[in-house]
């Protein structure tokens, strides 16, 4: 078998890696002995999350564009030329047989320089509602892997290929209520569980929805687990800990997620793509408050899809602080709906999203 080589471009957000991350397993469990370069943006979370998964990768100075903030933007061009210079020098080195883009600020300059080299290349779209610069990408593009239908909305119809979107691999053996996860949240057996997770950065509504219902939350008898991500950690703990309230578990991170999802009644969550296939897999009923900073308001149609299909709650980000737990605390009570919510999700799983990529982009080896 050939060694191949393979360019897998992208990231910014746990969202981007590890779907990204996935792909690249896949590939070497397919091609033994392949050649996999990760390309991310300098000073961005893959640039520590891809060596400690074991990949190489190298950064380009890459920065995202600020449509509110214009000032923001002076240095946009000067790093877009830097990145296109420098992205052309690591393909033509490296010499790659596909280049795969999963999104992120690295995705756009190293695939155009991939495609303008006649390399094939492997667009994965992760959302609902594709953003600008991968609908430029997907034009000069061989294939385009989606997660949702209707997506020739924004890509020619010929190249799509529904595959659904990757994601990690331990959480496709979760077993529900496990003694494990009951024993690592220090949580009885009884108790009724609701997840609170903003991401791996954290999410500022998610954590003032909480901060808001304290007393409500500590008058139930409802355990949450909180993930109140790295940048908001250091001014949460300190409140908690002046005034605790004894059925909140309060992580920065958590490491185990499988045991997270294994335990919880019901998640609230951000509609990010990665979390919504997360919590297609794992049949989670779910409260979903969509980010409004991010790119065409990519999540609220994310979280919509699911609304459509009576598999999930949608809580605006603006009315979060006043309504979302007490609505989280009265769905958790309601055990007829969450199994209602949990089998409609299921539905929309789709387990096998990183071998059905692998097969896309071996066609394109083929050719």
């Amino acid at each position: 078998m050939a060694n191949y080589k393979f360019i897998v471009s992208g990231g910014g957000t746990g969202g981007h890696i590890f779907p990204a991350l996935s792909i690249a397993d896949g590939l070497r469990e397919r091609f033994p002995g392949c050649e996999i370069l990760f390309v991310g943006a300098e000073g961005k979370m893959e640039m520590e999350k891809v060596p400690a998964a074991g990949y190489r990768i190298t950064g380009l100075p890459v920065a995202g564009f600020h449509r509110g903030e214009i000032w923001r933007n002076l240095s946009f061009i000067p790093k877009l030329i830097s990145s296109m210079l420098k992205a052309k020098r690591v393909v033509k080195n490296f010499k790659p047989d596909v280049v795969i883009g999963v999104g992120g600020y690295a995705s756009g300059p190293v695939l155009r320089v991939a495609a303008g080299l006649g390399i094939p290349t492997v667009l994965q779209e992760q959302n609902s509602f594709a953003g600008v610069t991968n609908k430029i990408l997907g034009k000069k593009a061989n294939k385009i892997c989606v997660a949702y239908d209707n997506m020739d909305r924004f890509f020619p119809k010929e190249k799509i290929v529904f595959t659904g979107n990757p994601i990690r691999k331990d959480l496709g053996l979760i077993t529900p209520r496990s003694a494990e996860a009951c024993e690592y949240f220090k949580i009885s057996t009884g108790q009724p569980v609701i997840l609170v997770v903003g991401g791996s950065l954290g999410a500022r509504t998610l954590n003032q929805s909480m901060l808001a219902n304290l007393e409500l939350i500590r008058r139930s008898d409802v355990v949450f687990i909180w993930q109140t991500g790295k940048y908001y950690f250091k001014d949460i703990e300190p409140q908690l800990a002046a005034d605790p309230v004894s059925n909140i578990r309060l992580m920065e991170f958590i490491p185990r997620m499988d045991l997270a999802y294994s335990i919880s009644d019901l998640v609230i969550s951000r509609a990010g793509a990665g979390t919504i296939s997360e919590l297609c897999m794992v049949e989670a009923a779910s409260i979903l408050v969509p980010s409004p900073n991010v790119a065409e308001d990519h999540q609220t149609f994310n979280a919509m899809s699911l609304v459509g299909k009576q598999a999930a709650i949608m809580v605006k980000d603006g009315s979060a602080v006043k309504e979302l737990i007490p609505a989280a605390l009265t769905l958790v009570e309601n055990k007829g709906k969450c199994e209602e919510l949990s089998q409609n999700i299921k539905r929309l799983a789709t387990p096998k999203a990183t071998e059905h990529i692998v097969d896309v982009i071996a066609s394109l080896l083929k050719n």
